[in-house]
């Protein structure tokens, strides 16, 4: 390393600017990098695997930017010189395929022992988790969790003088360090993060121990963040947050979700706003007001359900009911006759009877989703509902599952068949992948439309007519 680097900036200059910090950090990694690539002969490169949710996607822009920064070039192959796996544990299946990676990057790495293998996200919260891998994936050489995803430049700095696995998980943190490079996988939408964290406790679920309590962004920042990308040629954002309704209570000078909205819809040049995740326990009036009156708020609302059972939403710790739950729907399409509902559905939580996935299924018939992301029940560690006893038998999970698939689907198939015929927005998003005459994009309602088009259409919003529905997805023909 430059040692005039290290005299140019000292500890004390950075201790109280994380910004600063890992830019210093950055630096130091880029000096490494150029002349590992000079060694070689080659540009080192680097993959970001991500898996999960809209936040992990959104972070792993954040750490691909900081690796670019750093002089890594991006590929698709995980035979990389770093590899970075951000991974998600809201279900078992994900923490399953992580291994799974972990166990071919083995082998790759014993062909390339210079390699770099990097795990972070959600996963990396829980303990045993860690220990697993300290025990048994010897090779990675860096483990970090959701909090700190801003050091990655100082951790790969750790791991390079240190010569040793490196491990940095923080339990919690009030930090909300941004400013930092990103690389964007669209050049016309963008995630913005507006809050991190969660308080709700669901008993199903891990994430308020892995992402932490709520903390809410500054609205100014957020504004500038968003102003910033729109001058970069963002046409679209999707607000993102644990519960973003949750929006603001943190704050010196609380700011209300429809507050916030109304700020964002007021931004100039700005197309389309998107946002998740809505709790349907605090989803206020004002919020229905705002986006009934904005022209650039989607007509896509994700309210997630769980169950349509009054006893397992208070095992669950939702604080609703099916009734309110139901009110609040038809509140929600009254005010917004074209709004497209979108939900989450849990079946063979603990306990539940035919009767409770019956109350499931009548909700779904009565709010006529236009789409709904189904799941088994999957125990999570460390949550109260694995601690219950009456685990459903698998038998009797799938029978209600594919069940309740067959309903959501069949309301989704007549639902969609509503809208042929309209000429609607469409924002292009990419070539199809099947078909490369055709160009694949979104609708207000976030529903998915092929029709002929070319590559200089994308990112731009382009009227179609949609002359054929296929279930989750329409043909259409550019007006």
């Amino acid at each position: 390393m430059d040692k005039n680097l290290n005299n140019r900036m000292n500890e004390k200059d950075i201790k109280d600017d994380e910004i600063k910090r890992q830019n210093y950090y950055m630096e130091l990694c880029k000096e490494w990098v150029s002349k590992k690539s000079e060694e070689l002969g080659r540009p080192l490169t680097c993959t970001a695997k991500t898996f999960g949710c809209q936040m992990n996607a959104r972070d792993s822009e954040k750490l691909l930017g900081i690796l670019l920064k750093i002089g890594y070039v991006e590929t698709d192959s995980e035979n990389a010189d770093f590899v970075l796996y951000n991974t998600c544990t809201v279900r078992e299946n994900a923490n399953l395929k992580v291994y799974g990676h972990l166990g071919y990057m083995q082998n790759l790495k014993k062909k390339n022992p210079g390699m770099m293998i990097a795990l972070c996200g959600c996963m990396m919260q829980e303990e045993d988790v860690v220990e697993k891998i300290k025990k048994s994936y010897r090779f990675v050489d860096i483990v970090f969790g959701t909090h700190n995803i801003f050091k990655l430049a100082e951790l790969i700095y750790s791991r390079i003088t240190a010569g040793h696995m490196i491990i940095d998980i923080w339990k919690d943190t009030d930090k909300i360090v941004e400013n930092l490079p990103i690389e964007r996988k669209y050049s016309f939408k963008s995630g913005v993060n507006i809050m991190f964290g969660c308080d709700n406790f669901c008993s199903y679920c891990i994430v308020p121990y892995v992402r932490g309590r709520e903390r809410s962004r500054k609205p100014e920042d957020i504004i500038d963040e968003i102003k910033g990308l729109v001058d970069d040629g963002v046409v679209e954002v999707m607000l993102l947050g644990q519960n973003v309704n949750s929006y603001g209570k943190g704050l010196d000078k609380p700011v209300t979700f429809a507050e916030l909205l109304k700020m964002v819809d007021d931004i100039e040049g700005l197309e389309r706003i998107r946002f998740m995740t809505s709790h349907p326990k605090d989803l206020s009036d004002d919020l229905i007001e705002v986006m009934k009156n904005s022209k650039r708020i989607c007509t896509q609302l994700h309210l997630p359900l769980q169950s349509g059972s009054n006893r397992l939403l208070k095992i669950m710790n939702r604080h609703y009911t099916k009734e309110s739950y139901l009110e609040l729907a038809g509140k929600i399409k009254k005010e917004i006759p074209d709004i497209a509902l979108t939900t989450d559905i849990i079946v063979g939580f603990p306990g539940e009877t035919e009767e409770d996935f019956e109350d499931t299924l009548d909700v779904v018939k009565q709010v006529r989703y236009d789409s709904a992301y189904t799941f088994i029940y999957s125990k999570r560690t460390g949550t109260p509902a694995a601690k219950m006893d009456c685990q459903i038998p698998k038998e009797v999970v799938k029978e209600r599952f594919d069940r309740l698939l067959k309903v959501v689907q069949d309301i989704s198939t007549e639902e969609t068949l509503k809208r042929v015929g309209q000429t609607l927005p469409v924002l292009v998003e990419d070539i199809n992948t099947h078909d490369e005459n055709l160009v694949t994009g979104r609708l207000s309602s976030n529903t998915v439309v092929h029709f002929n088009g070319t590559a200089d259409m994308i990112g731009k919003i382009v009227n179609v007519r949609l002359d054929e529905a296929k279930g989750f997805y329409y043909l259409g023909t550019l007006v």
